[in-house]
């Protein structure tokens, strides 16, 4: 125990160790503000978001519209081609999209019997006539001796019975004649109805036009009112093309809007690109209760061959007629995108940098303001721009 308590002793002899202090204390200080350096560089770089729009086209039109309807391009004449008789469809010379004038034969069904029936009739008719030719020398040969007769009679040389019978054997001539004509008019009456029902089994086009569907095939059964389940009523569907027209429904709420002869823009959703002038033709004198809406027919004063019954349109009510300069489409842009009045300017977004544009703007299109120069097609543009924006500046655009 003595010899621990004697390790517990201070040596005061011994030397003192100095005291360690760090060097590096002012590392601390250095690199917080270093971090906080590149937090801030990290912040002050990040691109700024921004919602933008692009630069569109727009129709003048669109400043001239009184009403916008919806509608569908119709054709005035349109028929379902039938046939007349019933049978098996022997020919068919057209197929979709067939162009057909008006008469022209466009399928047949099998009619060799009401041939035979035709060429039946056509001999009788013949018969007929070679008859009359026989009565007809009979009414000669008995008008002669009616003559002989009567100058005999005048001589004494006959009797009077003589006489009445040489009468009598041309008045039978006479009726046999009218008769035989008659009968040639029957027989040719009876070949009239051969060769009308035999036509009944040719479909003809009633009108010119072309050929929108095929309903049935060589083969089938076809049938006036498709009395069968195997049978087919329509051979062909056909339609007009010149009488293509858009019909269009109109509120009731709108329709001191519009008149007849009022001019009209029509757009195609198949044709984006295309607008076809058009003007109203009449109205529809009843009102669609379910939907109360009155139809509207509007006529197609321009024709473009790509314009196909059924198609969806939209039709603008302009409030005059459009001029030349008026139709081609024009560039335009969101007024909520442009700053400054005058000179107007606009923040554009390219290649993740702000470019500041001065663009000189035109007349009103509708919601869009047209703009004739300082930006081009397509290009984004920042909506609703604010004072702090900078030329040259990183964007980019904000995720909807």
């Amino acid at each position: 125990m003595a010899n621990d308590i004697q390790q517990l002793k201070i040596e005061r002899d011994a030397p003192l160790q100095p005291r360690r202090r760090s060097g590096k204390r002012w590392l601390w200080p250095a690199a917080l503000v270093l971090l906080l350096g590149l937090g801030y560089a990290g912040f002050s770089s990040k691109p700024l978001e921004v919602q933008t729009t692009a630069v569109s086209q727009a129709y003048p039109a669109q400043a001239l519209a009184q009403l916008n309807a919806t509608g569908y391009v119709v054709a005035q004449r349109k028929a379902s081609i039938a046939s007349k008789a019933t049978g098996r469809l022997e020919w068919l010379g057209v197929r979709e999209g067939s162009r057909v004038k008006r008469g022209e034969l466009l399928a047949r069904l099998e009619n060799s019997d009401l041939q035979a029936a035709v060429d039946q009739a056509a001999a009788n008719v013949e018969t007929a006539k070679a008859t009359l030719k026989q009565q007809q020398a009979e009414l000669a040969d008995a008008s002669q001796a009616h003559r002989r007769a009567q100058g005999l009679l005048a001589q004494q040389f006959i009797s009077s019975a003589a006489f009445d019978e040489a009468q009598a054997r041309l008045n039978r001539a006479r009726a046999g004649v009218a008769a035989q004509q008659a009968a040639i008019n029957a027989a040719a009456a009876a070949l009239k109805a051969a060769q009308v029902a035999r036509d009944n089994s040719e479909i003809r086009a009633p009108f010119g036009g072309v050929i929108l569907t095929k309903n049935a095939n060589v083969g089938d059964v076809v049938a006036p009112f498709s009395s069968s389940a195997e049978s087919k009523a329509a051979v062909v569907t056909m339609a007009d093309m010149g009488t293509l027209e858009v019909e269009a429904d109109v509120s009731e709420s709108s329709l001191a809007k519009v008149s007849i002869g009022q001019p009209c823009e029509i757009q195609l959703d198949a044709l984006p690109q295309t607008r076809l002038r058009g003007q109203v033709a009449n109205m529809v004198p009843s009102v669609d209760r379910s939907k109360a809406t009155v139809t509207f027919k509007i006529r197609l004063v321009e024709h473009d061959e790509r314009v196909l019954p059924e198609m969806s349109a939209k039709v603008a009510f302009l409030s005059r007629e459009l001029r030349p300069d008026e139709r081609q489409p024009r560039l335009a842009l969101n007024p909520a995108a442009l700053a400054g009045s005058p000179p107007t300017q606009a923040w554009v977004l390219a290649d993740g940098k702000l470019q500041r544009r001065k663009v000189l703007t035109g007349t009103r299109l509708g919601d869009y303001l047209e703009i004739r120069s300082g930006l081009k097609l397509g290009e984004r543009v920042v909506m609703h721009p604010s004072t702090g924006l900078k030329d040259g500046a990183s964007a980019r655009e904000a995720e909807k």
